[in-house]
């Protein structure tokens, strides 16, 4: 009889301490899908405030309840981000460095493998057509036109489209390139030339505050010799190989050069009445030299520049009117 007691009173322990078991797991499961219930209802909320911050230079929605571009989508129509008024101001860009950190110093310049327009063009894709390119991670200090005078050159005209895009991107320049071409065979005016560019330039609506004159046959051969205009007239050009790296006399300013909007206009541009080679940029110096500004060079070790060879072309005789200190 005891043993049968004992059994009985086992077997209602064993139900009870079951039935205690499963009383707790119902409670533990009842709070576990409470807290996952307030996480997810968290995260929800979190995921909405936040989806526009994975895109902070798009706009996230618009009034209408229709997608906006760039994952505009993943916001609900009725769901507007705190603080906003249905678009993302996009952040300033900086300005651009004085002496941009990406310049390599003194390059090797050569001219002796084939040049092609289609490499120049595949070299550099972010030039847009018409030789225009500003760079897109800072704002440019000025906005640079640079006028190539031009007749029968297109071979050196690949090579200095090939060589100058690079150091000119490198720099951080906002530029445009223009070739001012001379039609016929008549004697070549350079300087008329320029002026025609300076003009043509202004018309394209670019707002160029800065203009640089080159010949089409000089490349430089340092990228830190930096391609943008100064308080005085800069003359860029101070040591080429076709003169011993050395600057040929003091009132040279030929190759190239550059002179701000105000300083061109304050000289009335350049002399028109010179025809053939040389000459014009004397006159230039004077200018300058009468409206009280001195011309600006860069270190001789820095404005180094390579010459491509060739024949002196037809109808481009030396002026007699050149300084008798320039030598051929």
């Amino acid at each position: 009889m005891s043993r049968l007691l004992v059994g009985v009173t086992l077997e209602r322990i064993c139900k009870a301490v079951l039935l205690l078991c499963l009383l707790h797991f119902l409670i533990i499961m009842i709070l576990y899908f409470d807290v996952y219930a307030q996480r997810l209802d968290f995260f929800s909320r979190f995921n909405v405030r936040n989806s526009s911050r994975s895109l902070p230079y798009a706009n996230v929605s618009r009034p209408n309840g229709t997608a906006g571009p760039l994952g505009s989508e993943l916001l609900a129509p009725s769901v507007k981000p705190v603080g906003t008024n249905n678009t993302i101001t996009e952040k300033p860009l900086p300005p651009c460095p004085e002496m941009p950190p990406g310049l390599v110093g003194r390059l090797l310049i050569e001219f002796g493998s084939p040049m092609s327009m289609e490499r120049v063009q595949r070299e550099n894709p972010d030039v847009q057509e018409g030789g225009k390119y500003s760079p897109l991670d800072c704002v440019p200090r000025q906005k640079v036109a640079i006028l190539i005078p031009f007749r029968h050159r297109e071979h050196h005209l690949k090579y200095w489209l090939h060589y100058l895009h690079p150091i000119l991107r490198r720099q951080k320049v906002s530029y445009g390139i223009y070739i001012i071409n001379q039609f016929g065979e008549d004697t070549f005016n350079r300087a008329k030339l320029l002026n025609v560019g300076f003009l043509e330039a202004l018309r394209d609506n670019e707002s160029y505050d800065c203009f640089i004159f080159s010949d089409v046959d000089l490349v430089p051969m340092d990228d830190r010799n930096l391609y943008h205009c100064y308080d005085q007239p800069r003359h860029f050009a101070v040591a080429m190989d076709k003169f011993g790296f050395r600057l040929p006399y003091s009132g040279y300013f030929g190759g190239v050069s550059g002179l701000s909007k105000t300083q061109f206009l304050k000289i009335n541009g350049f002399p028109n009445e010179y025809w053939g080679w040389g000459g014009e940029d004397d006159d230039i110096f004077n200018r300058i030299s009468l409206n009280g500004m001195k011309v600006s060079r860069p270190d001789a070790r820095i404005g180094r520049y390579r010459m491509i060879k060739h024949e002196r072309d037809r109808h481009n005789e030396p002026n007699p009117q050149r300084s008798p200190f320039y030598q051929h």
